[in-house]
């Protein structure tokens, strides 16, 4: 009974996610709509998250569990990176950001070990978890200079807020696509969302970068 009910939330959750990160995606960027929809999908990848966790531990599923890791590190992340505003002016994050980084850099280490440990036995998903850790000590790495005073971007918290909330769209994006998946090798299902997505939020960065030094001419 209880995993039906979890299972149900996790769905929805998972649903309402897709369909906000899509229309945040395609809609205009910081007004008053994009603010509150973007609470709705944080609090709905966070929702999706944590009942991939419970759903990951009753039927043992690890890819399921660190999709989970990743949604809601990205979501949180993600939405608290708007606040860093003045991060090339020496502002830190809080307490509860810092917490967060160190989760992620302990998962990063145990994507590593799992990683290095499916390759040594000839297992070629062992790639895909590689990638998740090398993702993962990036991630931590770019918050570590807000925590020692030293960005210099004055993008910092905005560049970082589209590329990890991007990010948590991707990840429920390659769930979706995981569980649907009936074409694809496993391995290609579970990375290439992240590829594609890789790609588009590097281009709108740099677009993002090349509009702001307009306004400074």
């Amino acid at each position: 009974m209880i995993f039906k009910i979890i299972l149900t939330i996790h769905i929805i959750s998972g649903f309402t996610g897709l369909l906000l990160g899509t229309l945040l995606l395609i809609r205009k960027k910081g007004d008053v709509i994009h603010k509150k929809l973007g609470k709705v999908f944080t609090l709905a990848m966070v929702s999706t998250g944590l009942c991939a966790f419970y759903l990951s531990y009753v039927h043992p599923n690890l890819f399921l569990f660190i999709v989970g890791v990743f949604t809601i590190y990205l979501s949180i992340s993600g939405y608290r990176m708007i606040h860093l505003k003045k991060a090339h002016l020496g502002q830190k994050p809080k307490i509860g950001d810092a917490f967060l980084t160190i989760l992620m850099l302990i998962s990063s280490i145990i994507f590593f070990y799992i990683g290095f440990k499916y390759m040594l036995a000839k297992q070629i998903f062992g790639i895909v978890y590689i990638l998740f850790g090398s993702i993962s000590l990036r991630l931590c790495s770019v918050e570590y200079k807000a925590y020692t005073g030293k960005v210099t971007d004055k993008l910092y918290g905005l560049k970082n807020h589209i590329g990890r909330m991007t990010g948590a769209y991707i990840a429920a994006f390659t769930a979706f696509l995981v569980i649907n998946n009936t074409f694809l090798p496993a391995v290609l299902a579970w990375s290439l969302p992240g590829i594609i997505g890789g790609i588009f939020i590097g281009r709108t960065l740099r677009k993002l970068k090349s509009q702001k030094s307009n306004q400074y001419q």
